[in-house]
């Protein structure tokens, strides 16, 4: 990797503002402070129906699954520790680390994704609870929903980050294959992650319904062995694309780009904690 001198990354000094913070750093506070008030408001709506709910309202109790909401929580509060490893890769310029650390941040929050899936499925077609049918399915389903279309978004930005990092540097960027690349990429990322959900829903189902054991996970591995084969095929080909092909045009300079991303992952984490504590918590300890 290339020297970088110290004025090349001193990004929490930006000459060019009166603040001192970077332009793009403080443009993602702006628009996380109207999305503070957006929450807000979703957040305190759902707390007013719950102090007076309308006759037919059905108990929350009978419909949530805290088991599975904590696991989607705790999995999304490590995805939070891994985005800030992965802020400090690129600020020491380690690339290796910092793919890492997005895979991992990529991986975690696709399970909370898959988590919130089927938890709006078995509420729907199971517990029949639906974002028309009563005060506490519209509350609900536009919140929770809501946070999870944040979710979806940080991690469509994660993986064009994390394909963004193999741009090689120099002429080679200018040429057509370097589109054609990013773009295969992007597609057996897509698929890899679209596999991966399939694959953990299944479990899911398959757990809840019968009871997690050794037993349970061969059977529906058994059953689903394309599936499974197609998922190792798509972590395969992502290993293909991490293959190092010279130097690339993505190092300590970029840090402000990844803070910003970082800055959105951690909103959307510290929103989620108010949303569970909110919706799902207070349902058990009041």
């Amino acid at each position: 990797m290339s020297s970088i001198s110290a004025a090349d990354i001193d990004h929490h000094h930006d000459p060019s503002t009166s603040t001192g913070i970077p332009n793009k750093k403080l443009l993602m506070w702006t628009f996380l402070a109207s999305d503070c008030m957006f929450f807000g408001c979703l957040i305190s709506t759902h707390l007013i129906y719950r102090l007076h709910p309308p006759p037919g309202v059905p108990a929350a109790r009978q419909i949530f699954s805290i088991e599975l909401t904590s696991f989607s929580t705790f999995i999304l509060l490590m995805s939070s520790l891994m985005m800030a490893l992965a802020v400090n890769a690129i600020q020491k310029g380690n690339l290796r680390s910092l793919r890492a650390s997005i895979l991992t941040t990529v991986l975690f929050g696709s399970i909370f994704l898959g988590c919130q899936v089927y938890e709006f499925h078995n509420f729907v077609y199971e517990k029949h609870l639906t974002i028309t049918n009563s005060i506490l399915g519209t509350t609900f389903f536009t919140l929770t929903g809501t946070h999870g279309t944040h979710v979806a978004v940080g991690v469509l930005w994660l993986v064009l980050m994390y394909i963004r990092s193999f741009k090689p540097a120099g002429a080679e960027a200018a040429k057509g294959t370097w589109l054609l690349f990013s773009f295969a990429h992007l597609v057996v990322f897509a698929a890899t992650l679209i596999l991966t959900g399939y694959v953990v829903l299944g479990v899911a189902r398959a757990g809840q319904a019968d009871g997690f054991n050794l037993k349970m996970i061969g059977t529906y591995a058994g059953a689903q062995y394309p599936a499974l084969i197609a998922t190792l095929i798509g972590f395969l080909g992502l290993r293909w694309f991490a293959l190092p092909r010279g130097e690339v045009d993505f190092d300590q300079r970029n840090a402000v780009d990844v803070e910003m991303m970082g800055l959105y992952w951690h909103f959307v984490d510290i929103v989620w904690i108010v949303i569970f504590t909110a919706v799902y918590l207070l349902e058990y300890i009041s």
